[in-house]
């Protein structure tokens, strides 16, 4: 399977909280914490808008968030800013090699109130060659240059609008392989908003390859996994299973106004009850992992407070799980839980936190000196955190000795 393209460095200003945050070294598997209002929802919300800019166009992604002045950090004056720094399979001399490139975007507003592209750019982190542009394209307000790849040579263009990205208008066409890639890179990215109400619906019958945002499919996923991946739906229900020992099998029937009704049967019992009486952490977990074991799974997955409605127990074992399907997609999970945290490494942790002046900012727990020492000598990850040595200036609320009682 071709690796997907791997986020290394997010950089973002003027986005609500995240007035200027720049996270680098991003890891296949990244894990958010911090308390209520640090930051963690909105800088998952970063990669949710990034895709409906990709997906539903600026103006229809301002709009769902109360348009770009509500999105602008207070007190801020100037653009909205994204950035991605990412590494891409590309071709040299015949030969597949990783490279980094960088994305931005900056949005203001248009005389008018509209949001605009005020800058788009797309480069290469190092210049490719001799004799090769290092920008891929460079726009502004709907007007900018993009280079061929082949020749080397940039040509002026104009998109029809101020508020078009030209990644979404040249990332149609093949002559242009690099913004192509991007464009279906972000496009692809799965940000989970799973519902429990919407897990339990009976759609209309029918195979579907990918769960939907809200799991409103859930349904019709399974049984696209049985048709076409029956082995990967074994899988999926193995490790149910496992985390729900009572859980005998997982099935649907179609009802005959062409329904799919979800049902699930305890071991003890031979009749199956509806999903809509069954626990809301087994759909819940179910849910889960048939996200992370997407036979065509997303570049980048989102998933936002996973603890919710699971027994924590469940946790090590749903974090290894992310863990396993980093190997194919770019995780990233925001969690409350010392039990998901336990289940992971320093490297795979960023914890965030507002500052004096109300802005989030962010510290990586494999650079604080307390947090090594302590994982050497048995502390667990989560443990630390929730005693208070991710502070920028560690004051644990309580003893190390203590941390067994």
């Amino acid at each position: 399977m071709r690796r997907a393209p791997q986020i290394t460095r997010v950089q973002v200003k003027n986005y609500r909280v995240l007035r200027d945050l720049d996270l680098r070294e991003l890891r296949s598997f990244m894990v958010l914490v911090g308390p209520n209002g640090s930051g963690k929802s909105t800088l998952f919300d970063v990669f949710a808008f990034l895709g409906d800019c990709f997906t539903e166009g600026i103006r229809r992604a301002c709009d769902k968030r109360g348009g770009l002045d509500e999105i602008r950090s207070r007190g801020s004056s100037g653009p909205v800013t994204i950035a991605i720094t990412y590494e891409s399979e590309v071709r040299i001399g015949g030969k597949p090699k990783r490279r980094k490139l960088s994305y931005s975007i900056d949005l203001v507003e248009s005389e008018s109130g509209r949001p605009v592209v005020a800058r788009e750019l797309l480069r290469w982190s190092i210049t490719p060659g001799p004799g090769r542009p290092r920008h891929i394209i460079d726009f502004a307000k709907g007007k900018g240059k993009v280079a061929d790849e082949e020749s080397g040579h940039s040509s002026e263009e104009e998109l029809s609008g101020p508020d078009v990205l030209a990644v979404s208008a040249l990332g149609q066409l093949r002559t242009h392989p690099r913004v192509m890639a991007l464009k279906e890179f972000v496009s692809g990215w799965y940000m989970s908003y799973l519902t429990i109400d919407d897990e339990r619906t009976t759609p209309v019958a029918g195979p579907q390859e990918r769960l939907s945002r809200s799991g409103d499919n859930l349904s019709n996923v399974l049984q696209y996994l049985k048709e076409t991946h029956p082995r990967r739906l074994n899988t999926i229900i193995d490790r149910l299973r496992e985390a729900v020992p009572a859980l005998g099998d997982v099935t649907y029937e179609e009802s005959p106004d062409g329904r799919l009704i979800l049902m699930l049967r305890d071991q003890p019992f031979e009749r199956p009850v509806l999903a809509r009486y069954a626990s809301d952490g087994t759909l819940k977990m179910l849910s889960y992992l048939v996200v992370l074991s997407d036979p065509d799974p997303a570049p980048f997955i989102g998933i936002e407070e996973p603890e919710n409605f699971l027994y924590p127990q469940l946790l090590a074992d749903l974090a290894n799980w992310c863990r396993d399907a980093a190997r194919n997609s770019q995780v990233l999970v925001t969690t409350h839980s010392t039990e998901f945290v336990d289940a992971c490494y320093p490297t795979e942790v960023v914890a965030l936190y507002r500052d004096e002046d109300g802005y989030t900012r962010a510290i990586r727990p494999e650079t604080l000196d307390t947090v090594d020492t302590m994982m050497r000598t048995g502390g667990k990850l989560g443990w630390l955190w929730d005693a208070g040595y991710f502070d920028k200036l560690p004051t644990p609320r309580i003893a190390p000795l203590d941390q067994d009682s």
